[in-house]
C-alpha cells in the first residue's frame, strides 16, 4: 500500500436533490457536480493541503442507498453543531456526540437515504 487506505468515498441515493439539501444543510457548505457520464455525481470539495480524503454523492440507476455497514466521517469543529443541524435538514440522530476518550468525540446520524454516517471532532 503507497497512501491512504482510504481514497475515496462514495455515498449511494435515490433522490440526489434531497440528499444534497441534507449534506450542504448539515455540514455548511456546498457541494459541487462532477461530470461522470451518465451518472448524478456531486462532490464534497477537497481542502488541499489537509489530512484526509474527498468523496461524492451517488445516484446511478439500478444501485440501492441505505442500509449500508459502512460508516463515512466528516470533520468538524465541534461534531455537535453540525449535530444540531441533521434532523432540521430531514435526517435523524443515532446517538448524540459522545466522548470516544483522546480521539476525540463523535455524532452518529442518518441520512435522508436512509445512511449512516458520523461526524468527528477533537473538541
Amino acid at each position: 500500500m503507497s497512501g491512504n487506505p482510504v481514497t475515496w468515498f462514495e455515498i449511494y441515493v435515490q433522490d440526489m436533490d434531497r440528499a444534497r439539501r441534507f449534506y450542504e444543510t448539515v455540514l455548511g457548505s456546498k457541494l459541487e457536480r462532477i461530470n461522470a457520464g451518465d451518472m448524478d455525481y456531486w462532490g464534497f470539495p477537497p481542502v488541499k493541503d489537509r489530512m484526509g480524503i474527498s468523496g461524492a454523492l451517488s445516484r446511478v440507476p439500478g444501485v440501492p442507498s441505505g442500509g449500508n455497514s459502512t460508516l463515512v466521517y466528516f470533520e468538524c469543529e465541534d461534531c455537535a453543531v453540525e449535530g444540531a443541524r441533521v434532523a432540521r435538514a430531514g435526517g435523524k440522530l443515532h446517538r448524540e456526540k459522545m466522548s470516544i476518550g483522546q480521539y476525540g468525540f463523535i455524532v452518529l446520524a442518518v441520512d435522508t437515504e436512509g445512511n449512516m454516517f458520523g461526524l468527528h471532532s477533537m473538541k
